[in-house]
């Protein structure tokens, strides 16, 4: 882990080994990522990602795994798609002014043997303290590649308490508490594009364990256009997360029937966009 830190904002520990996502994210002397306090799926891959504060799950899939298309083998997609586990290479890191930035490639091998190309750039402005991400995929390889994306955003839920709220406008009412559903957890996904922007933004908190911050994440609702939120108190876990996302919550089959998901024919790119803060 390679720790990465402005004059304001959080310090964040990229992870080189695993597409420079976050692992450690530390509002002062606290952590806020979940840890150990996370289901275990049987990927060891994800069971490392998951503990972090943000991983990324794509490009050729989401969520848990389904049939590769085409293929009577019985091979899947891997749980949360194949970015996982790629090292990142490191092109520029300047984290000694007041910002911080830095600029990898991530050469990505998919399920089906064919390539993509991430190309990650972080920066945290050390005025704001906001952290922005943007992120580029290029299909390199020969075949068209689905076009499916997702940030999760983890939290260990044991910093809350009962004043803890999401809010957003994609969220009926406006907001709902940290701890929605039916227990031990729970999840949902909803659109998130508003008319007149090209951002959405959810935010959590306060947080008093952290000094009464709040959580403020906003998202490009071009290329994820909805937010699934997931949490789950079932022991050991003990997580919240924000999930910006290509796609509704269904099967890849009825997505890929109802062409609800789009394809990057070789050659081609998507971009996708995030940024958060503690205020």
């Amino acid at each position: 882990m390679k720790a990465f830190s402005a004059a304001r904002g959080p310090k964040l520990f990229l992870d080189e080994t695993s597409v420079l996502d976050i692992g450690g994210c530390f509002i002062g002397n606290i952590d806020v990522a979940p840890g150990r306090a996370i289901p275990d799926d049987g990927d060891p891959r994800i069971d490392h990602s998951l503990e972090g504060f943000l991983f990324t799950c794509g490009p050729d899939h989401i969520r848990h795994p389904e049939p590769i298309e085409g293929r009577d083998d019985g091979k899947t997609y891997p749980l949360h798609g194949s970015y996982s586990s790629h090292p990142a290479e490191i092109l520029f890191w300047n984290a000694q002014g007041e910002d911080a930035e830095c600029q990898a490639r991530v050469p990505l091998t998919l399920a089906t043997g064919e390539t993509a190309l991430l190309e990650r750039h972080w920066r945290i402005d050390g005025g704001s303290g906001e952290v922005c991400l943007s992120d580029k995929l290029s299909n390199t390889g020969g075949k068209p590649l689905a076009k499916v994306h997702m940030y999760h955003m983890n939290l260990g839920a044991w910093l809350f308490d009962d004043k803890v709220r999401l809010s957003g406008a994609m969220f009926e009412g406006g907001g709902l508490p940290w701890n929605f559903g039916e227990d031990p957890g729970s999840v949902f996904c909803v659109p998130a594009r508003q008319e007149g922007s090209e951002w959405a933004e959810v935010s959590l908190g306060p947080i008093a364990s952290i000094g009464g911050l709040t959580l403020k994440v906003k998202f490009r609702t071009d290329t994820l256009p909805y937010l699934q939120m997931w949490r789950n108190q079932k022991a050991p876990a003990h997580v919240l997360g924000i999930e910006p996302v290509s796609h509704r919550l269904a099967g890849r089959a009825e997505l890929v029937k109802g062409r609800e998901i789009q394809w990057l024919k070789p050659g081609e790119s998507a971009e996708y966009g995030l940024r958060f803060s503690f205020a």
